[in-house]
């Protein structure tokens, strides 16, 4: 089988193998333009700003493959719209070079709702727009931290901190309005459940103050107040006034006081005269 080379010359099989090698080499040589697509060039269309869909019938007839590298939501960007392209636009490539694009999603990512109960609104306004949320209306109530976030609200309810919410969502607020010009007489509220002083002096914007109970109160809301600070009287029986936005601290007790922290008959009196 191999007489045609052993019935030569050693120094002529060795000619011919350094022949053969240097006419592969050369072959691989002459190869690489087409392989590589040597010399065959082509300038990068520009897809940004474009749909998804659009962009791709621009690269395929451009002679482009093309690959979306990541997507990303964008409030202000039509979703599945090209935000950005690798190579950029007009620079001349090789034929058949990947392009990769970033497009926008159409559904923005979950978030979690931040606390912005007790913030000033400059500062409320600075995390709404780091967390891609947007600021909806904003409302006061009567408080005397005026500017002070009192509520957060999604869609016209309270939204607590930490709940899953998506980006882009509009978030209320409530804010205080400081101490207001509105002057009531001091309600007497001492011998009233709590919770009802509350909820009432809350409609007149005034505010509870400090809450102090006596060691067998559980639940605030059903105890007995039995002694207010300030009173509707001053030392000398005069009614004393307060503003919407100003506080009443109260004691609170499990039973129902008959007479109040002073000896006198308990008797509430919620008539808030101007």
């Amino acid at each position: 089988m191999f007489k045609f080379i052993t019935n030569r010359p050693l120094w002529l099989n060795i000619l011919i193998g350094i022949a053969l090698a240097v006419g592969i080499f050369s072959a691989f040589l002459l190869s690489l333009n087409w392989i590589t697509s040597h010399g065959k060039s082509a300038t990068v269309p520009s897809v940004t700003g474009k749909s998804y869909e659009e962009a791709k019938q621009i690269l395929k007839k451009a002679g482009f493959d093309f690959e979306i590298q990541d997507s990303v939501y964008v409030d202000t960007v039509k979703s599945m719209s090209v935000i950005r392209q690798f190579p950029d636009a007009d620079e001349v490539v090789k034929s058949n070079r990947i392009v990769y694009l970033l497009i926008s999603r159409s559904v923005p990512p979950l978030i979690e709702m931040p606390n912005l109960v007790g913030y000033s609104l400059r500062n409320a306004i600075m995390v709404l727009k780091n967390m891609d949320l947007k600021l909806g209306d904003t409302t006061f109530k009567p408080d005397f931290a005026k500017n002070a976030i009192l509520e957060q609200l999604y869609n016209g309810a309270s939204i607590t901190p930490g709940t899953q919410i998506r980006k882009g969502s509009t978030i209320s607020l409530v804010l205080g309005d400081g101490v207001g010009n509105k002057e009531f007489s001091i309600p007497i509220i001492t011998g009233m459940l709590y919770g009802d002083a509350k909820r009432i002096l809350e409609e007149n914007g005034i505010v509870i103050g400090a809450i102090v109970t006596r060691p067998d109160v559980t639940d605030t809301a059903a105890a007995w107040i039995y002694k207010q600070n300030p009173e509707r009287f001053d030392e000398d029986k005069r009614i004393q006034k307060i503003r919407s936005g100003q506080t009443i601290d109260v004691w609170l007790q499990v039973d129902k006081p008959v007479k109040d922290s002073t000896g006198n008959e308990v008797e509430p009196d919620l008539d808030l005269d101007l």
